[in-house]
C-alpha cells in the first residue's frame, strides 16, 4: 500500500497541471511534500536504471574490492559445505565409538538445529553490532576444537550446537549480502551455493580416510584449520564492519530499511505465502541433510558397502555443486518456477532406482545425479525468498534427519528410501502452492 501511494505521488510530480497559479500554490503550500517526493521517486524501471547507474559509477578499485568481497563470502560458504559434508562419512564411526543406536546418534542433527535456530534469532541482534562475519567464524573455531578432542558424547554434540549457531549467522549474512548486490545477484547466488557444494564435495574425501583411523576425530583439526583461515580472511576483507559499510566500499548505496522491524515481521508472518515458502525450504534442507548424513550408513548396512562408502557422500555433494552452476542456463531458459517441478520429478525417479535396484554402483551413480537435480532448488528458493521472507525464518531442518534416525531404530535403515521419496513428493506439492509473487497490499 505504501509503495503504491509513493509511486502515485511521484507520477503527479512529473506531470503537473498547466495552470501557473496552481503550480504556484503547490510551491508555496506543499513544501513539506518535497521530502516525500524526492527520496521515493522509484518505480521499478527507475530503480533498475539507478542500479545500472551505480554499477557504471564504480571505480576499478571498487570493482576489484567487490570481487574480493564476493570471493571471501564464497570462502565462508565453502566452510559451511565442508562442515555439512563431514557428518555422513563419520556417522557410522561415531555410532561405533560411542555405542549408540540410530536415534541417539541422530542427536548430532538435533543439537546442530538447536544451535542453528538460536543463531537465526540472535542474528537480528548481532548482525549490526559485531561486524560482518566475526561471531560466526569464532563459533566454528570453538566448535571444532571441542569436537577434535572426541570428548564424551554430551560434550561432543555441544560442539555441534555451537557450530550450528555460527552456521546460522553465516547463512543469513552470506545470503543477505549476495541478495543485496546489484550486479547479477541471481547468478552469484547460484555460484555462492555451488561453492558450498564444493566444500561438501571435498570434506567426505578427507572424512572417509579419518573414519578408518584410530584418531578419527582428528578430522576436526582439518576443519579447525580451514575455519581459522576463514576467520582471518573475513577480518582482513570486511574489517568487522556492517554489511552496509562493506557495500559502501564497493560503491553501492545501502538498501532502504523499514520503519519498524517488529511491525514488519508481524505483517509478514500473517501472509500465507510466507509459511508455504518457509515450509518448502524446511523440507528441502531436511532432504538434503538426510541424503548427505544417512546415505553412507544405508549403503554400508543395506548394500554391503565397504569402508570407502563415504565417497558416495562426495558424489552427492559433487552433483549438488555441478547442478547449481551447470544448470543455470536451464533455469533461465525454462523458468525457475517451472524447472523446479522437472527437477523434483527426476530426483524422485532416481530415488526410486536407489530404493528398488539392488546395485551398489548403480545406486552410487543415481545418488550423484540426484545431487545434480536437487542442487539448483535451494538457490531458486532463495531468489524467491529474499523478496518476501525474513532471513531468520530460513533456519534449516534437523527434523527429517532426526526422524530418519528414530524410524530406522524401529524399522531399520531400509526405511530411508521410502521416507526420502515421500518427502520429495511433499516438497513438490509445497512448491506448487507457493505463489509466483508476494502478495501486494
Amino acid at each position: 500500500m505504501q509503495a503504491t501511494t509513493i509511486s502515485e505521488v511521484h507520477t503527479v510530480s512529473h506531470h503537473p497541471t498547466v495552470d501557473p497559479h496552481h503550480n504556484l500554490k503547490l510551491e508555496e503550500s506543499g513544501k513539506h511534500n518535497e521530502r516525500i517526493e524526492i527520496p521515493t521517486g522509484s518505480s521499478t524501471d527507475d530503480s533498475g536504471a539507478a542500479s545500472v547507474s551505480d554499477l557504471k559509477a564504480q571505480t576499478k578499485r571498487q570493482r576489484l574490492r567487490a570481487r574480493v568481497q564476493f570471493a571471501t563470502v564464497c570462502g565462508a560458504m565453502y566452510v559451511a559445505g565442508w562442515n555439512d559434508g563431514s557428518t555422513g562419512p563419520l556417522l557410522p564411526r561415531i555410532q561405533e565409538v560411542y555405542g549408540l543406536n540410530f536415534t541417539v546418534v541422530s542427536l548430532v542433527f538435533v543439537f546442530a538445529c538447536v544451535g542453528f535456530l538460536s543463531g537465526a534469532f540472535a542474528n537480528l541482534y548481532l548482525n549490526g553490532r559485531f561486524g560482518f562475519g566475526k561471531v560466526r567464524s569464532v563459533c566454528q573455531v570453538i566448535a571444532y576444537a571441542i569436537e577434535a578432542g572426541a570428548l564424551p558424547f554430551p560434550a561432543f554434540v555441544l560442539g555441534y550446537a555451537i557450530n550450528g549457531f555460527g552456521m546460522a549467522l553465516q547463512d543469513a549474512q552470506s545470503n543477505g549480502y549476495v541478495a543485496s548486490l546489484k550486479d547479477n545477484p541471481e547468478v552469484k547466488m547460484g555460484i555462492l551455493h555451488a561453492v558450498y557444494g564444493a566444500g561438501a564435495l571435498s570434506s567426505p574425501l578427507v572424512a572417509t580416510q579419518f573414519a578408518q583411523l584410530p584418531h578419527w576425530s582428528f578430522h576436526y583439526l582439518c576443519s579447525l584449520g580451514i575455519a581459522f583461515i576463514n576467520t582471518v580472511l573475513l577480518i582482513v576483507v570486511f574489517g568487522l564492519k556492517t554489511q552496509d559499510e562493506c557495500l559502501a566500499k564497493i560503491g553501492q548505496p545501502p538498501g532502504e530499511k523499514g520503519t519498524s522491524e517488529k511491525s514488519q515481521f508481524n505483517q509478514i508472518l500473517r501472509l500465507r505465502e510466507v509459511h508455504l515458502l518457509a515450509f518448502f525450504i524446511l523440507i528441502y534442507v531436511g532432504v538434503e541433510v538426510t541424503m548427505g548424513g544417512w546415505m553412507v550408513t544405508y549403503v554400508i548396512d543395506v548394500r554391503g558397502g565397504g569402508p570407502s562408502s563415504g565417497y558416495i557422500s562426495s558424489g552427492f555433494f559433487g552433483g549438488l555443486m555441478i547442478g547449481r552452476v551447470g544448470l543455470l542456463w536451464v533455469n533461465k531458459k525454462v523458468g525457475e518456477r517451472r524447472v523446479l517441478f522437472i527437477y523434483s520429478i527426476l530426483a524422485i525417479g532416481l530415488e526410486l532406482v536407489v530404493w528398488l535396484v539392488p546395485s551398489l554402483i548403480g545406486g552410487a551413480v543415481a545418488v550423484s545425479i540426484i545431487g545434480i537435480f536437487l542442487g539448483p532448488m535451494y538457490p531458486i528458493a532463495m531468489n524467491h525468498t529474499v523478496r518476501i521472507l525474513p532471513e531468520w525464518l530460513v533456519t534449516g531442518s534437523a527434523l527429517l534427519p532426526f526422524l530418519t534416525g528414530a524410524i530406522s531404530s524401529k524399522a531399520g535403515i531400509k526405511s530411508l528410501q521410502p521416507f526420502l521419496v515421500s518427502m520429495m513428493a511433499f516438497m513438490t506439492v509445497l512448491w506448487y502452492l507457493v505463489p509466483r509473487t508476494a502478495r501486494k497490499s
